[in-house]
């Protein structure tokens, strides 16, 4: 009978932090600035990791228009507000022929840059102090892997012509990759110094607030592009980019402070029960 008392009180105690998560995020997020960091994600994303982008997306062989199908298919466009997209950029051959070896070895200098912003977040979030200033190279493969990640999307051109094949192969492709990937790189930049399983519940956290925005950006951004693209031009085009991209800083560092909220929990759950 005391034992299932104290698993009847375990089980209470287990199912109180469930409906404390929300609350316990949201203020995690205020005491670690979350938004006014994400701001600041979407802003190196833009201005560092954009433009090296387009050159990779450009020099892939696919039948689409590089990066742009990215955008689109992140914001979930297509139609009108896709071709606003894409008009923000210049066409492959554009991109390539004024492409040199020095430029692009800069443009991934300062894609380093998004790296150590999301490395210093992450130890923020988890309360540990800063690596050491050897630890670039984390930063270095961190980077490689987003990029890796995300012209995966690009790919397609080089897939057998079959839409319901090839939605099915990037859904699954893109789920299971970037639950990996943002799992593996939490370890990366944060140096092994929490568990991985410690580290999966903000991975998965991660994937399924990025598959939300998706959904959110299908009925919200995607009308905006074409009523901004009308009312102001590229710049209207550019405003709802960057407001996706901060939603993408959002998700990205709430999902890694909800594995330490969850952390946390479990290790609240784990004290002894009182036998009283």
């Amino acid at each position: 009978m005391p034992a299932k008392h104290g698993d009847h009180r375990t089980g209470s105690s287990r199912w109180r932090r469930v409906r404390a998560l929300p609350r316990e995020v949201w203020q995690g997020g205020r005491e670690v600035e979350l938004l006014q960091h994400a701001m600041a994600f979407a802003a190196l994303f833009f201005v560092t990791l954009v433009p090296l982008l387009v050159v990779l997306a450009a020099a892939i062989p696919s039948r689409g228009s590089g990066i742009a199908d990215w955008i689109n298919d992140g914001l979930a466009l297509s139609g009108r507000s896709a071709k606003a997209v894409s008009q923000l950029f210049a066409s492959r051959s554009e991109v390539l022929s004024t492409t040199t070896a020095l430029s692009l070895a800069a443009l991934a200098v300062f894609g380093i840059s998004l790296m150590s912003a999301v490395q210093r977040m992450y130890e923020k979030i988890w309360h540990l102090p800063s690596g050491p200033w050897h630890s670039v190279w984390r930063q270095v493969l961190g980077l490689a892997g987003l990029i890796a990640l995300i012209l995966v999307t690009t790919w397609h051109g080089l897939l057998p012509d079959h839409a319901a094949a090839i939605s099915a192969l990037r859904a699954a492709g893109g789920v299971l990759g970037g639950l990996l990937y943002f799992w593996w790189l939490q370890r990366l930049l944060l140096g092994s110094r929490i568990a991985w399983s410690a580290l999966l519940p903000g991975a998965v956290a991660t994937v399924a607030a990025l598959a939300g925005l998706r959904v959110f950006s299908r009925f919200v951004f995607a009308p905006l592009v074409v009523s901004n693209a009308v009312s102001y031009g590229a710049v209207g085009t550019v405003l709802v980019v960057q407001s996706w991209l901060i939603g993408v800083g959002y998700t990205v560092y709430a999902g890694a402070l909800v594995g330490q909220v969850c952390r946390r929990g479990r290790a609240h759950d784990a004290r002894p029960v009182d036998p009283r």
